[in-house]
């Protein structure tokens, strides 16, 4: 969601930045492709150890060596990593986010999109709140899996969580679903986020459920481990290059 014009396209980062300064207007309304309206609430984004879920305290426990926290938003993991003497670069492609980033205290950041970062490598890449999101369609993970490959370290790992959203369809009589014609996975989501008043540009969002993961990951050579699973749909995953 990068725009040459920063104050009414980078509506995540605003409001990130904008609570970070103590100006605490409004929370994120997220609108989808699904008919769903949710609220992202800002001071659940600055959230501490203590208040994430199992699953993003289990990954942040398996962080090993440097790591890239990708799409690292205000940065709360990053912090967590950088307290426990981990090496960590956050990374986001917005500028609000890594200004707020810089504001409480991480001292490595990357304000770029992960497809244009290269030439470094990492033991650990971190993908934390549905962080393969970034992704948008299912057609372009082979494409990031490979890149992922060029940041990895011999022996590196991937961390990944997100959710598999079939619950929000329907079955049919005979237990299976029908899915949107205009979506070639139901996995793949279209959003706009609204904040103070400003709506940004819509962008394509993906929700990936385990099996399809592991099947497209050995693909591109990396074994997939199903690391834990959450109480809706959840899971955590690990995978390592072959």
């Amino acid at each position: 969601m990068q725009s040459t014009n920063y104050k009414s396209m980078d509506i995540f980062g605003r409001a990130l930045l904008d609570y970070q300064k103590g100006i605490y207007v409004d929370d994120i309304k997220t609108f989808s492709s699904l008919d769903e309206a949710d609220t992202m609430a800002l001071p659940y984004l600055f959230r501490n150890y203590g208040e994430m879920p199992q699953i993003e305290q289990k990954a942040l426990q398996l962080c090993r060596g440097s790591v890239l926290d990708i799409g690292c938003g205000a940065g709360s993991h990053s912090l967590y990593l950088q307290s426990k003497n981990i090496p960590v670069t956050a990374l986001d492609s917005s500028k609000g986010a890594i200004e707020t980033c810089k504001r409480r205290g991480v001292k490595s950041t990357q304000n770029c999109s992960i497809q244009d970062f290269k030439n470094q490598k990492f033991d650990t890449l971190l993908l934390l709140m549905n962080g393969i999101g970034i992704v948008g369609k299912l057609k372009f993970l082979k494409f990031y899996l490979d890149h992922f490959k060029s940041l990895l370290s011999p022996n590196g790992q991937i961390l990944l969580d997100s959710s598999d959203i079939i619950y929000m369809f329907d079955a049919d009589k005979d237990g299976s679903y029908t899915f949107p014609k205009s979506r070639d996975y139901y996995g793949e989501v279209e959003f706009t986020m609204r904040y103070n008043g400003e709506t940004s540009n819509l962008f394509s969002w993906l929700y990936l459920d385990y099996n399809t993961l592991q099947h497209i990951a050995s693909n591109c050579q990396f074994e997939c481990e199903l690391v834990s699973e959450g109480n809706h749909y959840d899971y955590l995953a690990r995978l390592t290059y072959k």
